[in-house]
């Protein structure tokens, strides 16, 4: 050190300060497009040096990333800083660049059935302050949940009404009543959840979180928990004067893979000889009678085309007009069918019908 003279100190500072500044600079003949929101940088200079590298670019890549990348440093450091918690940190502007998102949008939330109602009468909800003053300790307190103003479930004495057994435990009946709220505020959400998902609401064979149960509900209910076991309900016990449950069904009974040769040749058989009975058999009495009415149909279609009195000539009697054979002529008063002979003769073979 002793040897080396100022000029040399000097110089050697000066290329020193140099390399900093290169290291810092990197110039390029397209400049990059920022998108400081979502800290991205777009390079569309096209990659020559990736070209001549041959087969192994990765040393090529590395420096690419590393210029791009002071590039992008370089322009944070141009943002507005301030000083955030004894660090400085910079100001980032709104984001450019549209990205797409992972997931879709989500669906507005349903309306429950009160949202519904109140939207259809017009109600609009007043918005309610979180704390009220509580009289009783004297300090601002939630209006509802843990540590809430007039909280009840604190006291240690609670006055009886007129009206009530004055033997009933008014504390086990405060908790009561705050179990059957819950559990009904429960049932409406998971029916507003059930409508909201288009989902079929289940059977009303359970019972109502409040109570007041009529008679058919009650059994409903009863015979669902006894046929809700592993046998079902089999092994299950009955009360002395219990009816047996209507539509329960019967359990199908299988046989046994290896068993009595016999009985199955046997049903085996029976079934063949159940197949062939299921061919069509001629009922001759059946057919015959289905011949003749549709004969007799013919003919009374033929005698209502005709007329009742046959073929008239002429025009009708009240004009004075005559009927073929005079006044004189025998006329058929009796109805068709009561002493007429059949055309050809009475049919061989056939039966009068019942």
């Amino acid at each position: 050190m002793e040897g080396q003279s100022v000029e040399e100190l000097l110089a050697k500072a000066e290329q020193d300060e140099a390399e900093k500044l290169h290291r810092i600079t990197v110039l390029k003949e397209l400049e990059l497009e920022f998108d400081l929101g979502n800290l991205l940088a777009s390079d569309r200079n096209p990659p020559t040096g990736l070209r001549c590298a041959g087969p192994t670019p990765e040393a090529e890549l590395r420096a690419l990333a590393r210029d791009n990348t002071q590039l992008l440093i370089n322009q944070l450091w141009q943002l507005p800083t301030e000083r955030v918690e004894e660090a400085i940190v910079a100001r980032l502007p709104e984001p450019t660049t549209r990205l797409p998102r992972e997931k879709p949008l989500p669906r507005p939330r349903p309306l429950t059935r009160w949202q519904q109602f109140a939207r259809l009468k017009g109600i609009r909800s007043k918005k309610k302050t979180n704390l009220v003053w509580d009289e009783v300790s004297g300090q601002w307190r939630r209006r509802w949940g843990y540590q809430r103003a007039r909280d009840d479930t604190k006291e240690w004495l609670i006055e009886v009404p007129g009206n009530a057994d004055p033997l009933e435990d008014q504390f086990a009946k405060r908790i009561q009543a705050k179990k059957e709220r819950v559990a009904k505020n429960e049932l409406n959400r998971l029916r507003n959840l059930a409508r909201a998902h288009k989902m079929q609401l289940p059977s009303a064979a359970g019972l109502h979180p409040t109570g007041h149960q009529s008679k058919e509900e009650l059994g409903r209910a009863m015979q669902v928990a006894k046929v809700s076991t592993a046998s079902v309900g089999r092994f299950q016990e009955r009360l002395p004067k219990e009816k047996a449950p209507r539509g329960s069904g019967k359990k199908r009974k299988f046989q046994s893979l290896f068993g009595d040769f016999a009985a199955e040749k046997k049903n085996q058989l029976e079934l063949l000889r159940i197949m062939n009975s299921k061919k069509p058999q001629l009922d001759v009495t059946r057919a015959t009678n289905k011949q003749m009415r549709e004969e007799d149909q013919e003919e009374a279609a033929k005698r209502r085309k005709q007329g009742p009195g046959g073929k008239r000539k002429g025009g009708p009697p009240s004009q004075g007009g005559k009927r073929k054979g005079g006044l004189g002529g025998k006329m058929n008063t009796r109805p068709p069918g009561f002493g007429g002979k059949r055309k050809g003769g009475q049919r061989p073979g056939g039966k009068r019908r019942k």
